[in-house]
């Protein structure tokens, strides 16, 4: 009998016989504290899928105790009624349907005949939000209303409401702002003292240090091991993640730049909903061949609006006049951009980035599909010589170039789009939040392919919210707010204060 709350015994799950599982054990203890580390396809979300019972019982091997007893869950509500509840990556919430009816979804509390009991539903949904602190949310709205720190909490509230005695949480902060990521983290803590035991999948290895108790790490399906938080530190758990040390997180090398070869004049966009407010309030600056410039700002600053723009894809009404190589260039769709040397890696890969349901290679090539075509039919046999060459160079793990694209994790899905945007051979390159979701060591990765790249005389335009990456990788950096260029600097010795500072509208020296 297991002194647990859970315990998982060699647990081993294959696809197509390659292994994704190969014999992991993980305990956690009630009110524990758990986080599960590792590299991209690692096997950490189907190690949590096998728990959670979206693999069933007999589609792998190995025990589960739960609670002293083995569990062999064949649906999630089986597990979800035993206490476990999994909160994935990609929220599954109902946008259309009120906060209440998904805090509901599934276990509605009903009055004689059938009919919903909203009285009771609303109550009971707004003691919940009190609970995680959000008192001011109007659980009678629709979910769409609240932004993304609001919806991962609101299914904080959903597994709550489920009596979870353990809660999975897979990449919760991913797409949270630092304010919503401090709340998050605090209920986690709030949640221990309930005695609500977490097992926390997270990249973000300082808010493991932050919250967990014990770190356990596995690397291709395999346990490399479980330590005490308190014995470790980050860089120990990124060498048991990658097997190797990092020394240096940021590889910046040394490369020639050259004289401005992109220019965005004027650009501005107007939001989608109100015309009369600006996203992008005419923005202009030079790019020069070789330079990787870095765009910062705080969430909802017009970041992404921007380089949307560049690429013609913003969803309404904008204007930007682009030069290439001392020549104007008119860009009115994303077509026209990869035609003429531009190319994007969007932020949001599941919306904008891949086509789930094909196959790995088939998302990689899709951009450059006439160069394969031949008298009216693709050559197949070049077309997969260059996907091999595509999932080598980056690594991609796939135990097939034919799996739909949505069976790899999400690392491997980011290296797969860079990988299609690589290929038309661009010359500007726009890597919107290129490493979001992304372990270290593929992070690691992707920053020396962007050296590689510039040192071949490629340029690049990096969004992301993470400073230190913004100041790890940059030659300048671009610092926008509310829409407008704040700064404009040079890479050398600037610090996060400085960014921030100019981000919110403070004086900012700009760069010559």
């Amino acid at each position: 009998m297991s002194n647990y709350l859970l315990d998982m015994r060699g647990i081993v799950k294959d696809f197509n016989g390659v292994k994704a599982l190969d014999g992991i054990d993980l305990k956690v203890q009630a009110g524990e504290i758990v986080g599960l580390c590792g590299e991209n396809g690692a096997g950490k979300s189907t190690l949590m899928k096998v728990l959670s019972a979206v693999y069933p019982h007999g589609t792998w091997q190995g025990e589960i105790f739960w609670e002293g007893k083995e569990l062999k869950a064949q649906t999630i509500r089986e597990t979800e009624e035993a206490g476990i509840v999994i909160i994935h990556q990609e929220l599954m919430l109902v946008p259309q349907l009120s906060v209440a009816e998904n805090i509901f979804m599934g276990n509605e509390i009903t009055l004689p005949g059938g009919l919903m009991n909203y009285a009771a539903m609303y109550k009971r949904a707004e003691e919940l939000m009190a609970e995680l602190k959000m008192p001011d949310v109007n659980v009678a709205l629709p979910v769409y209303h609240y932004g993304g720190g609001h919806q991962q909490l609101i299914e904080i509230a959903k597994a709550i409401n489920k009596k979870a005695k353990l809660l999975i949480l897979d990449e919760p902060t991913s797409s949270l702002t630092k304010a919503e990521t401090a709340i998050l983290l605090d209920i986690i803590r709030d949640l221990k003292r309930k005695n609500v035991a977490c097992v926390m999948i997270s990249h973000k290895l300082d808010e493991v240090a932050a919250v967990c108790d014990t770190v356990s790490v596995i690397r291709d399906g395999t346990h490399v091991g479980t330590r005490p938080m308190s014995e470790m530190d980050t860089n120990e758990i990124i060498t048991m993640m990658v097997g190797r040390e990092i020394k240096n997180l940021f590889p910046r090398e040394e490369h020639p730049i050259g004289e401005v070869f992109f220019e965005a004049r004027n650009v501005t966009c107007l939001d989608v909903n109100n015309p009369a407010r600006k996203r992008v309030d005419n923005i202009s600056f030079k790019l020069r061949k070789g330079e990787i410039l870095g765009i910062a700002g705080l969430v909802g600053a017009g970041r992404t609006e921007l380089a949307m723009a560049i690429f013609g894809c913003y969803p309404g009404q904008y204007q930007a006049e682009l030069w290439l190589d001392g020549k104007q260039i008119k860009v009115t769709s994303p077509r026209d951009a990869v035609t003429q040397g531009i190319c994007l890696v969007p932020e949001d890969r599941k919306r904008h980035g891949i086509v789930p349901l094909q196959g790995v290679g088939a998302n990689i090539t899709m951009a450059v599909l006439q160069d394969y075509a031949k008298y009216g039919s693709i050559d197949a046999e070049a077309e997969m010589a260059q996907i091999q060459k595509s999932i080598a160079r980056m690594r991609i793990k796939t135990a097939t170039p034919n799996l739909p694209i949505k069976g790899l994790s999400g690392g491997n899905q980011q290296k797969a789009v860079l990988s299609k945007m690589l290929l038309p051979r661009p010359k500007v390159l726009i890597l919107d939040e290129p490493t979001r979701g992304v372990d270290v060591g593929a992070k690691y990765e992707i920053y020396k392919l962007m050296f590689e790249l510039v040192k071949d005389g490629l340029s690049i335009i990096m969004v992301s919210s993470e400073l230190p990456e913004v100041l790890g990788i940059s030659d300048r950096v671009l610092v926008i707010g509310e829409g407008q260029l704040r700064g404009d600097f040079i890479n050398d010795g600037l610090t996060q204060e400085q960014v921030l500072t100019a981000a919110l509208g403070q004086t900012a020296e700009l760069a010559a």
